[in-house]
């Protein structure tokens, strides 16, 4: 678990700097430089390319780390990587010209709603193209175990340069129309910069030659493609469905509450990526002595870290928003159904890698799509009824199902769950600290309101946590930097 903690804290650190940027520009910036009707533009355009990128990139970036460590020779893992570089790019081509033939029906289906996203949808193409190559080379430096530049620009860069560019929207340097083809242009340059890393680490040698596995490859790939879209559905659905049921601007605002609940999602993602590949290792190696111990300590870590995001969130929503425009503050009960959502994905530890990197997958795979289909349904008939409060109900009952398959499914066929005594610990320490700091509100400004309460409950939270050893890892890396 060392190489995992070292790594991951530096990837949370950076995620967590990545995401102060993003909370600057998602709580202040677009709300007060930004109309809100482009603000919801700019949200829809990201949701919908983040629907349509992992079908441009195929599953191949969740192939490469599957099956590159099963290759023992340099000549195999040149030719995969060869495969996993013309995929995309042949999928993409067809996708493009089912985009051409198509675009007269997409004008006619903008005109019935929202048509300020017309003269902007071709640029869900090229997002989703430039996103589905970062992907791509973002999984080549993660099995080389190297994480930690891209998750930099993953994190960091983007939402830097949405800050820049916000700021000369604001002094009226450029004009709104402007800084949306900019933003585009940002998630090109994050590709290109992601591709020359990774060839830094490693080049192959480049020839129309493919794995003798091809059809193995191929066929993981495709059914990949599926079962790892179906998080990202559930997550973006709801956002594309809300613009076509109410005005755009509704996107805006019920995307500020995505946002603050995404942060408690940040251990997980930084922890992802550097466990992905070791998960992939122990299968191909057939350790499952050490699958089981990784699958329980990191649920154990991420729940504990990610329980006192949850309840910083909580406790502080409501001066949150005090700070924002008033038409972009929801109600409490939406932040906090969309953030259990976030806090049962971190208590799920590894699952993911688990189940994507095994021969289980494919049930994985009609579980998600019977649940977007699910969520899909659950959309059609909340939203309608009950505005962007109808949406996070819709996610969470979603997500919560979705979730509560995959636990069933890694119980059945490897015999091991994540959870322990201390999961029940941390779980009840946490709905009790919640509830009891959530309505007790100090009498000054929202900013000093929210560090006062901040320091509390973390000084709490802390203590209680070492004290108690909630996770012997994390103990372990506080000794660590109390020594020093």
């Amino acid at each position: 678990m060392g190489v995992i903690i070292k790594q991951s804290f530096k990837n949370m650190i950076t995620t967590y700097f990545g995401f102060g940027i993003g909370a600057v520009n998602t709580l202040f910036l677009f709300t007060y430089f930004l109309e809100k009707e482009y603000y919801g533009l700019v949200s829809f355009l990201l949701s919908a390319a983040n629907l349509v990128w992992p079908f441009m990139a195929f599953g191949v970036h969740n192939t490469l780390v599957k099956f590159y460590t099963s290759y023992k020779t340099k000549e195999q893992k040149d030719k995969l990587l060869n495969l996993i570089l013309l995929l995309p790019l042949g999928v993409s081509i067809l996708l493009g010209l089912l985009g051409v033939f198509s675009y007269g029906w997409l004008l006619d289906y903008f005109d019935a709603g929202n048509e300020l996203v017309k003269p902007y949808i071709w640029l869900i193409f090229l997002i989703a193209f430039a996103t589905a190559y970062f992907e791509v080379f973002f999984a080549w430096s993660k099995i080389n175990y190297q994480s930690v530049f891209g998750n930099f620009m993953k994190e960091v860069f983007q939402r830097l340069c949405i800050t820049l560019l916000l700021f000369l929207v604001y002094f009226s340097v450029i004009n709104v129309s402007f800084f949306i083809y900019a933003t585009a242009s940002v998630f090109v340059i994050r590709a290109i910069a992601m591709q020359f890393y990774a060839f830094s680490l490693y080049k192959p040698v480049f020839q129309l030659s493919f794995p003798n596995n091809l059809n193995s490859v191929l066929k993981y790939s495709a059914l990949i493609l599926i079962a790892g879209s179906v998080a990202t559905i559930l997550l973006d659905l709801d956002k594309v469905m809300i613009e076509h049921y109410l005005p755009i601007e509704n996107v805006a605002i019920y995307g500020i509450a995505v946002y603050i609940a995404t942060v408690i999602s940040v251990p997980q993602k930084a922890m992802h990526q550097i466990i992905h590949p070791l998960t992939a290792d122990m299968l191909n190696n057939n350790d499952k002595k050490s699958l089981k111990n990784l699958y329980k300590r990191s649920s154990l870590t991420l729940l504990v870290v990610s329980a006192l995001i949850f309840i910083l969130i909580i406790v502080n929503v409501n001066q949150l928003y005090l700070l924002i425009p008033e038409e972009y503050q929801i109600s409490t009960f939406i932040v906090l159904l969309l953030s259990l959502v976030k806090l049962f994905d971190n208590m799920l530890g590894n699952n993911n890698s688990i189940l994507f990197n095994s021969d289980y997958y494919r049930l994985v795979l009609v579980f998600g799509v019977i649940l977007s289909i699910i969520a899909f349904v659950f959309n059609l008939i909340l939203i309608p009824a009950y505005g962007i409060l109808g949406a996070a109900v819709a996610s969470f009952l979603a997500f919560a199902v979705y979730n509560i398959s995959k636990l069933l499914i890694v119980l059945n066929k490897f015999k091991m769950q994540p959870f322990t005594l201390q999961t029940i610990y941390i779980v009840l320490f946490t709905a009790g600290l919640t509830t009891g700091f959530y309505f007790w509100e100090f009498q000054f400004h929202p900013i000093i309101n929210i560090v006062l309460k901040s320091i509390l409950v973390s000084l709490i939270y802390i203590f209680v946590a070492l004290k108690f050893s909630f996770s012997e890892d994390i103990n372990q890396l506080a000794r660590k930097y109390i020594k020093r």
